[in-house]
């Protein structure tokens, strides 16, 4: 045993004669020694080759088995759990796997139910890092009661042993049966606590957990009432990049309730997500884009994004303003938000952002106006601002995209009375000829479809469609 310990000082340790002590002090019939191999097995652990730590899972397996037979059975089981914890740390997973496969997770949870002290507390860290390191890990746990031990212990725990609780509820709950579980059970609010507390990794998976269960309609009031805007928004600040991303992907889908569009604003999204709008990660800058959307159904949520929008116009990141771009574009749609649009100062900016040297801020920029150019009052703001003459040099413009939004927003410029005599150089230009040519079959398209839909009877629009096969 002496050997075995003074191995783990060395550098250039023969891990197979390491491995030889540790199976012979545990074939000796001394608890003690057990205990003593088992503990410098797990500093060990950290250094020694995948394999052979693999070989020793076995082995502790069984020690976690063990029938308490003296004083000291708690301590082996201790010492066996404590290791197996430090093992499902290395290997990228695969050491986790083999202690699920080897049965040790019935054995934990069976002993959870009677452990207390410092024996409970090491249960949990290596149930913890047992459904972190391995997802196939969490099903055994639910399959084998693990999910209503934790939350009855939940229930019940002291504080300090609450924080291991919560990170095993937050790996479950990445599971679907879990999360109705959870729901049906009135455990919403433990997980949304795991998305306060506990390590960064465990709230972003609770944050994930928290939007996969927002999907479900009748769940956002719950989630709304136990808390969820604070902790998802405080992720938001203080979360690595994709835990903001997880934060704000979960937020976005609770939001998109009309009745929590206000109550989101109110406790200071719209800075967040603008924030995240500039970014550098892809997949934030979308969410932002679909969150503000949806908030700006709201006008007063409508000008405090805009406001942002302007702000970001104004800076430097290309990709930035590329975005809020893309923002306007969409809110300028927005029947109630053109004159908040105009009344922002984002229209001018827009005119010089044309002449902008990245093209995908150009083909941003140029959407937004073209979208703009519907409202008359817009466009002429937008004409004030210089933008026919801009939109008349797009139409020459290397991209398709921005040629066609130049044509789009010109023939709406020249169906302006007050306007039209400003475009008359570019009538004949083919671009404007055939983007004024598809409009018009849009336009009767859509006329059409409208006529068609006023003559339609209720019984027509409540048809069943297998009727019609």
């Amino acid at each position: 045993m002496a050997q075995f310990g003074r191995t783990t000082e060395k550098p250039g340790i023969n891990w197979e004669r390491a491995f030889d002590l540790y199976v012979n002090a545990i074939a000796c019939d001394n608890e003690l020694l057990w205990v003593q191999a088992t503990t410098k097995l797990a500093k060990l652990s950290k250094h020694a080759p995948e394999d052979l730590i693999a070989r020793t899972i076995p082995v502790l397996v069984e020690l976690l088995r063990g029938i308490p037979s003296t004083d000291l059975s708690p301590s082996i089981q201790e010492a066996a759990a404590h290791c197996l914890k430090c093992v499902a740390c290395r290997g990228e997973g695969r050491l986790a796997v083999l202690i699920g496969e080897s049965g040790a997770i019935p054995s934990l949870l069976s002993l959870l139910l009677h452990a207390d002290g410092s024996l409970r507390r090491v249960l949990l860290k290596c149930l913890r890092n047992s459904v972190t390191f391995a997802a196939h890990n969490r099903e055994i746990v639910v399959r084998h009661g693990g999910l209503e031990i934790i939350l009855n212990l939940l229930n019940t725990c002291s504080d300090d042993l609450k924080r291991y609780l919560l990170e095993i509820l937050s790996a479950l709950a990445l599971l679907r049966e879990v999360r109705r579980t959870i729901l049906i059970s009135r455990g919403v609010c433990f997980l949304v606590e795991a998305a306060r507390r506990g390590s960064m990794v465990s709230r972003c998976r609770a944050a994930q957990a928290i939007g996969l269960l927002g999907l479900v309609k009748r769940a956002r009031r719950t989630l709304v009432d136990s808390g969820t805007f604070s902790v998802l928004l405080e992720l938001l600040q203080v979360g690595d990049t994709s835990t903001k991303v997880v934060a704000a992907n979960a937020l976005g889908v609770i939001s998109s309730h009309v009745d929590y569009i206000r109550p989101l604003a109110s406790a200071g999204a719209i800075p967040l997500y603008a924030d995240l709008l500039q970014g550098t990660d892809p997949m934030g800058k979308e969410i932002a884009e679909d969150v503000f959307c949806i908030l700006a159904v709201v006008e007063e949520n409508g000008v405090a994004i805009v406001e942002h929008l302007v702000r970001i116009l104004r800076g430097d990141s290309a990709e930035a303003k590329a975005a809020a771009a893309d923002v306007l574009w969409d809110l300028a749609g927005y029947k109630h938000l053109p004159s908040v649009v105009r009344n922002s100062g984002a229209i001018p900016i827009l005119v010089q952002l044309l002449e902008d040297q990245n093209i995908d801020v150009r083909e941003k920029v140029s959407g937004a106006i073209t979208q703009l150019s519907y409202n008359e009052a817009d466009r002429a703001a937008l004409a004030n601002s210089g933008a026919i003459p801009r939109l008349v040099d797009m139409l020459q413009d290397e991209s398709e995209e921005m040629r066609d939004n130049a044509a789009e927003a010109l023939v709406n410029f020249s169906e302006d009375p007050s306007l039209g005599d400003r475009i008359s150089d570019v009538l004949n230009s083919p671009s404007f000829q055939n983007m004024q040519e598809r409009l018009t079959q849009i336009r009767a398209s859509d006329a059409y479809l409208a006529a068609s839909l006023r003559h339609m009877n209720t019984e027509q629009l409540t048809m069943d469609p297998a009727a019609l096969i």
